[in-house]
């Protein structure tokens, strides 16, 4: 059976909470035996990728650039898209469910691929939208995630 993927997806620039929140949500994620997606870059996604990385887990950067070594230090499997904000496609198609922390429009713009496609958004302090399953911190998200995963 395949193992999970799941992505955490956030701006580039974040709070100090936000990235607090990424990074737990990372470390419960790859403790859990998901692999982590994000964008490969800094902020959120940076955070998120260090704390499945202390965890032991694996990530996935998606880049919008095309080059692999522009990717932060804890991604495992670099992917050099060359596709800028296309790139936020790739994250959403490649994940089974995504966890939103914060978010700019960049962020909004997976959360809409993602609902428009189906796949479960957990969202904690970002847009509020219709269809965004909502937590309260990085453990009720990675709960969540992992229970629609599972199914009925």
């Amino acid at each position: 059976m395949r193992r999970p993927i799941i992505a955490v997806i956030g701006p580039g620039t974040a709070e100090k909470k936000e990235l607090h929140t990424a990074e737990e949500a990372g470390r419960l994620i790859a403790r859990r035996g998901a692999i982590l997606v994000c964008g490969g870059l800094s902020g959120v996604m940076e955070a998120a990728a260090r704390g499945a990385k202390e965890a032991g887990g694996t990530t996935v950067g998606i880049l919008p650039q095309n080059h692999c070594n522009e990717a932060n230090p804890y991604i495992d499997v670099p992917v050099a898209t060359g596709f800028g904000e296309g790139r936020n496609v790739v994250i959403v198609r490649t994940a089974d469910a995504l966890i939103a922390v914060g978010g700019e429009y960049g962020t909004l713009s997976e959360i809409s691929f993602a609902l428009k496609t189906g796949k479960p958004v957990i969202g904690i302090h970002t847009w509020n939208i219709r269809g965004i399953i909502r937590a309260e911190d990085a453990e009720d998200a990675v709960s969540k995630a992992f229970a629609l995963l599972q199914g009925p």
